[in-house]
């Protein structure tokens, strides 16, 4: 919808397009059923339609293309899948694909189940290969660990049986006979034979493994232990697990049984481990070679499973994009009622009104490409409903116009404020901003954005980067006041610079800079641009600075009050009530200039003469008594008289604004109702009963007590705001003077403090405390600050004048607008 400026409407000159929103017409559109699909995506292309939901009475199930909705959700819920299945592969989805190959939503339809399902099996069986290898690698370490405790076991055992014999030849005791006898006369079939199992379980477990198994089993089992170098992928979870590997010994089946249950409640795997050396080593060998068939398969799937993905990955955001369009005009269409012939379709919607060729041409193509025999119809219906707002703006506009539409949208072709902030909103925070050093460092930054924003554009940027990115332009245009404004004060970082020739003044003697500007003497024309660099650093310099942005700021804030009033003018003409003319737009300049239009006045004609007159005391006693003398402050002839009129001119706008109005409403309001109490009657009882209730609707909709109510609470706000607007201008007088202080205070207390030490480390430091304090003091907070209230100025101080802001906004269907995060 980003258009340009010049409306394509017709005349030889186009009107502007953002001061009055576009001409909007409500059409209706009679579409064949075999033509709906091919029409709704045209007009979803066009993006200058937006779609009345006809159906509101009906519940989603219960609409006419439910049915190909849930379908779009199956497919999106396809395609979610095989989004996943590609994130946690590391394959990314093409943004352009290489090969785009057209396909008709039927066959991605059958196409997208055939690879999920297809996935689906790849995953089962690779889930499957890996947990056997996982089980394999475990039974592997189960045997290498457990053959070298039964080997380590043996060893110690034949070395200490050879040691007992060594013993028994050597040494001649009595007692030994006899205890080899008795060892030797114990009977086989009584000799207690041990079982064991063997497997792994985790190493965070294995203490707590190893307690329990001593408490169920009374201390009746024998458990060794030995700790796996590296951590292994467990079968069950797919995690990689330390863990250790465990041997335990036990007697009777009980025991057994026990163990068993322990093992299953600490996920411990076991493993069948044989007691024969020749049997291990043989099982190592056949563990080892399925070890490596199973790598070399789960390798083939692995990259077959890659290679499906990455063609997936080509063709994803194509596919997206056509379930998502496809799914939003089936939405659409669900808005559109049915015909009782349910041969065609009726859809009403609010478009521009230049766009009903273009509209008309994506009629006829559509009925052409679906081969349909009648041609869809196109009219314009006849409404008092109040039509969206549509503003054609461009990249550079788009953002300032956000700006008004955060405070409400228009009006339908209400006067927009937004013309005028464009250049308004960027000087009125330039005058609390101004400093030329800094709007160049804002400028550098916003045309970092600026020179890459096609590239920017395209990307996903965080919350606060694409906020600036946004604004980008708004950002620029106040970089480039802030410039002037800064080359008007003469602050280059709070320094000031002869830019424009040499200083008017010169000082009379040695001490005139310290002690105040009476020193100074006039040698040369005045300085031609902007605030004379001699006043900075004098101890004048404040109270002259705080009187110029004080009565700037004065004139400012009338000057933009005054053109809010005269917009409402604009407003008032262009919708033809000539009561807001004469009983609101007139009282209330009036008023505003008796009073602060005076006061501006007053202000430009003490600069142009030097005259000392005090200005607070003018216009208290213009109040207080105006009858009395005004002696040195009179600044011309007939000032007393004129003030006395203004006086008198503004106490009578007061109830000119109030009383005229609601009385002059009702009476229009009869008239009307009188007028249409003598239409003839219809020719049917329902039309005749529809238009009598429609004229006691319209009787019942006045209430002279609320108009009025509504009427003095207006009057009362103007009153009041009239002043506490004026004085809420101050501001710019109030942020300039800290802006520019607080420069002085970082260039004079950091980076003049570090130079006088002669020192290159302070001095170093002191440059980057200056710099951190700019970039982040004076940069950012202070930009936000400015931007804030230069924001308040025009929402409440200007838009207040004559901004309803009461309308809604134009959405057209479009299919620009389907980002990823939609769910429809």
């Amino acid at each position: 919808m980003g258009d340009t400026f010049g409306g394509s409407g017709g005349g030889c000159c186009p009107p502007m397009d953002l001061f009055r929103s576009e001409p909007m017409q409500l059409v209706q559109l009679i579409i064949p059923i075999e033509s709906a699909h091919h029409t709704i995506s045209y007009l979803g292309d066009l993006a200058l339609i937006q779609f009345k939901d006809l159906n509101v009475e009906k519940s989603p199930f219960q609409r006419t293309y439910a049915a190909q909705i849930k379908k779009c959700a199956e497919m999106a819920r396809k395609l979610r899948f095989l989004k996943e299945q590609m994130s946690k592969a590391g394959i990314s989805s093409s943004g352009k694909t290489m090969m785009r190959v057209d396909i008709d939503v039927d066959d991605l339809e059958i196409k997208l189940g055939e690879l999920e399902a297809e996935l689906v099996e790849i995953n089962a069986n690779g889930e499957k290969l890996q947990r056997a290898y996982s089980e394999l690698a475990e039974y592997k370490l189960v045997l290498h660990k457990s053959g070298e405790f039964f080997y380590s076991a043996r060893s110690s055992a034949t070395a200490q049986q050879r040691e007992i014999e060594a013993r028994s030849i050597s040494e001649e005791s009595v007692d030994t006979p006899l205890l080899l006898e008795q060892e030797m006369s114990t009977d086989p079939a009584k000799q207690v034979k041990l079982g064991f199992l063997a497997g792994l379980v985790p190493r965070e477990k294995s203490m707590a493994f190893e307690r329990i198994l001593f408490r169920a089993t009374r201390g009746n089992v024998f458990l060794r232990q030995s700790a796996v170098e590296e951590p292994v992928t467990d079968p069950v979870s797919g995690e990689k697990i330390e863990k250790n590997v465990f041997v335990v010994f036990y007697s009777g089946e009980k025991v057994k049984n026990k163990i068993l249950k322990i093992c299953d409640a600490f996920g411990a795997n076991r493993y069948s481990f044989p007691e024969d050396l020749g049997k291990q080593a043989q099982m190592i060998t056949e563990v080892s070679g399925r070890l490596s068939e199973l790598k070399t398969t789960i390798d083939v799937g692995l990259l077959h499973r890659g290679n499906l993905l990455q063609t997936i990955g080509d063709q994803f955001e194509h596919w997206n994009l056509l379930v998502r369009k496809e799914k939003s005009i089936y939405h659409t269409l669900n808005m559109l009622s049915i015909d009782v012939t349910k041969k065609c379709l009726v859809a009403e919607g609010w478009s521009p009104t230049f766009a009903t060729k273009q509209i008309q041409d994506a009629l006829q193509r559509a009925s052409f490409d679906s081969n349909s025999q009648v041609g869809a119809i196109f009219q314009v219906l006849h409404t008092m409903e109040s039509p969206p707002t549509y503003f054609r703006t461009n990249k550079f506009t788009s953002a300032f116009q956000e700006i008004v539409d955060a405070y409400g949208v228009a009006k339908y072709q209400e006067a927009n404020p937004g013309v005028f902030t464009i250049v308004t909103f960027p000087f009125l925070f330039a005058v609390m901003f101004g400093d030329w050093g800094h709007g160049i460092c804002l400028l550098l930054a916003t045309l970092f954005f600026i020179i890459r924003e096609k590239k920017l554009s395209n990307q996903k940027l965080g919350d606060i980067t694409e906020m600036t990115f946004g604004g980008r332009y708004v950002i620029m245009m106040m970089a480039l006041f802030s410039i002037y404004t800064g080359l008007i004060y003469n602050e280059f970082f709070s320094v000031p610079f002869e830019l424009f020739g040499p200083s008017a003044y010169a000082c009379r003697d040695l001490s005139c800079r310290d002690a105040s500007t009476a020193g100074l003497i006039k040698v040369r024309r005045t300085y031609p641009l902007g605030v004379d660099p001699v006043w900075h650093g004098t101890r004048s310099e404040l109270p002259f600075l705080n009187s110029l942005k004080m009565k700037m700021s004065i004139l400012l804030g009338v000057a933009q009050m005054n053109l809010g009033i005269i917009l409402s003018y604009f407003n008032a003409k262009f919708f033809q009530n000539s009561i807001n003319i004469w009983f609101q737009f007139v009282p209330q300049m009036i008023f505003l200039n008796s009073l602060f239009g005076y006061l501006s006045v007053l202000i430009i004609m003490k600069w142009c003469t030097g005259s000392q007159a005090d200005l607070y005391h003018i216009m208290i006693y213009m109040f207080l008594s105006p009858t009395d003398d005004l002696g040195e402050n009179q600044l011309f002839i007939g000032q007393k008289t004129a003030q006395i009129v203004l006086l008198l001119l503004a106490l009578v706008a007061v109830p000119w604004m109030l009383l005229p109005k609601p009385f002059l409403l009702k009476k229009q309001h009869e008239e009307r109702h009188q007028s249409q109490s003598y239409i003839p009657l219809q020719s049917t009882e329902d039309t005749f009963q529809l238009d009598t209730s429609h004229d006691s609707h319209d009787h019942e909709e006045f209430e002279f007590g609320e108009v009025f109510v509504h009427q003095l609470i207006h009057t009362i706000e103007f009153v009041l705001g009239a002043v506490s607007n004026t004085a809420s201008y101050l501001r710019l007088w109030a942020l300039s003077l800290a802006h520019s202080e607080l420069s002085s205070v970082f260039y004079e207390k950091v980076l003049l403090l570090a130079w006088g030490f002669n020192n290159v480390i302070i001095l170093i430091v002191g440059i980057i405390v200056f710099i951190c304090a700019t970039v982040g003091v004076l940069l950012v907070m202070e930009t936000l600050s400015a931007f804030l209230h230069a924001l308040r100025l025009h929402w409440v101080e200007f838009q207040n004048k004559f901004y309803e802001g009461d309308g809604y906004k134009f959405c057209p269907f479009t299919f620009t607008l389907l980002g990823e995060e939609d769910d429809y």
